[in-house]
């Protein structure tokens, strides 16, 4: 009886064994493309005249002692890693791969933590009850997310710095605070000078889309590398990196917690991060809130050229066939109503627009692209008179020289119209010819018995000046800074 027993567990695991013996391998091809998961694949399509091909045997599911002994191999016992911040030099998305709406890659790439408290829902409450004003910020992203989000994706960077510019600017390049911080990301002109974003009398690179986003990211990149945080780095974008560093190293002392919400600070940096959430919150799932958010093809929007071109900007405009508006919202760093053709000077067009200006640029006559040259002006030469000499009112050769309205100077350059239709065209021009900000000379800190008046005959300069130099200065208060610039 104990020998029969013994016969019958011997032939059944003969048996077993013959049931489990692995597969052979597959070719080449079909190893590399199987999928990790299963997936049912669909049945094959009959192929005619093909000789019938031996079936296989069904190969037998594994056993239950087979699942039994995989159920008890020891658990992975390796490094386990937490990720709690975005890793910089890691895409993100692949954007040409991915999504069709430029949006879905921006919700996609969303990696700073999240913040909740009341100020984020009064900025939600504010902005979802102004949908027309969402809507206008809206539009005049299109024609920048699909490059910000490129690079933000590029350098591996969270896409919440992609809604920065509807914060600062609310995408309009051409916005311009009293504090003199320009373009989308509202650089101020000493920051705009620490990224090499050119200032000058013809060209302001503050306002230029392509210059002013790789500065713009830069920063933001390095500001994280210093606080290892991104609520602080955008704190520290919108305050100053080193108020921020003052604020954290106090918290610290006083055995107090140093995240941004903890950290003594102004009231517009206070508000600046539950800003930015809020429209996180609302692009996330625009449907929940009420709100419209038309998709944004995939697909770069313009065209960057390079090639050097002297051209009117209202010329150029014509020849890539649309509104001198949208060739400006291309190109917002230009402060001239012409453009230069001097090393860097570039031109973005609409995409699709590229082909329609070369075609109608080789058409041009040679020497018919510029109808402004520059001007100096004799000694004692006045305003009227180059106006009167130039066909202008007084008035638009203030505007496209950038002088202030209020102002008589004289500049020792000047552009002025070779023909008179030129000057017609430029009171078309939406440019923002704003004069160009001087460097700080001096730094009067107000006293008992100063007036503006004492403070401009003491540094010989003139009152308007100072105003503009000063922006919303009126009744002085002592110790108030009065900046004395050049120019």
């Amino acid at each position: 009886m104990t020998r029969r027993f013994l016969t019958i567990i011997a032939a059944g695991l003969v048996q077993a064994c013959a049931g489990t013996a692995p597969p052979a391998d597959p070719p080449p091809e079909t190893a590399a493309a199987a999928p990790e998961v299963a997936v049912a694949a669909p049945p094959p399509a009959p192929v005619a005249a093909r000789p019938a091909e031996p079936v296989p045997p069904p190969v037998p599911p594994p056993s239950q002692a087979t699942v039994l002994e995989t159920a008890k191999l020891a658990p992975f016992d390796g490094e386990r890693r937490e990720i709690k911040e975005p890793l910089r030099g890691i895409k993100q998305v692949d954007g040409a791969a991915g999504p069709r709406d430029v949006w879905q890659r921006v919700r996609q790439g969303f990696a700073i933590p999240d913040l909740n408290n009341d100020l984020v829902r009064k900025h939600m409450a504010y902005y979802t009850a102004r949908p027309d004003y969402l809507q206008r910020i809206f539009d005049r992203s299109r024609l920048y997310l699909y490059h910000i989000v490129g690079e933000i994706e590029r350098r591996g960077l969270p896409t919440e710095l992609a809604l920065l510019p509807m914060v600062e600017s609310a995408f309009n390049p051409m916005a311009y605070s009293r504090a003199h911080a320009s373009g989308l990301w509202q650089f101020i002109p000493g920051t705009g000078k620490r990224f090499e974003l050119e200032q000058s009398w013809w060209y302001d690179a503050r306002r230029d889309i392509v210059d002013s986003t790789d500065a713009a990211l830069d920063y933001l990149t390095k500001l994280y590398k210093m606080h290892g945080d991104w609520q602080l780095a955008l704190a520290s974008y919108n305050w100053g990196e080193n108020a921020v560093t003052r604020a954290v190293v106090k918290n610290r002392k006083a055995r107090k917690p140093t995240d941004y919400s903890h950290l003594k600070m102004p009231k517009e940096t206070r508000q600046y991060v539950p800003k930015l959430q809020a429209l996180k919150n609302i692009i996330s799932d625009p449907a929940k809130y009420g709100i419209t958010l038309d998709p944004i093809p995939n697909e770069p929007y313009f065209t960057v050229l390079t090639e050097p071109l002297a051209v009117d900007v209202a010329l150029a405009a014509r020849l890539a066939e649309m509104p001198v508006e949208d060739f400006i919202a291309l190109n917002p760093g230009l402060s001239r109503p012409f453009i230069r053709s001097t090393e860097g000077m570039r031109i973005i067009l609409p995409s699709d627009k590229v082909a329609i200006f070369h075609d109608n640029l080789a058409k041009q006559e040679p020497g018919s692209l510029v109808s402004w040259e520059t001007y100096h002006p004799e000694k004692n030469e006045s305003l009227a008179k180059i106006a009167d000499k130039f066909g202008l009112s007084i008035a638009e050769l203030k505007r496209v020289n950038g002088i202030d309205s209020h102002s008589s100077r004289v500049p020792q350059t000047m552009v002025v119209p070779t023909e008179a239709e030129a000057g017609a065209a430029s009171a078309k021009l939406p440019i923002m010819y704003a004069p160009p900000i001087g460097e700080v000379r001096n730094v009067h800190r107000v006293r008992s018995g100063d007036t503006l008046s004492g403070i401009a005959k003491r540094y010989h300069v003139r009152i308007p000046d100072l105003k503009r130099w000063n922006p919303g200065v009126g009744l002085l208060h002592i110790n108030q800074k009065i900046y004395i610039r050049r120019g």
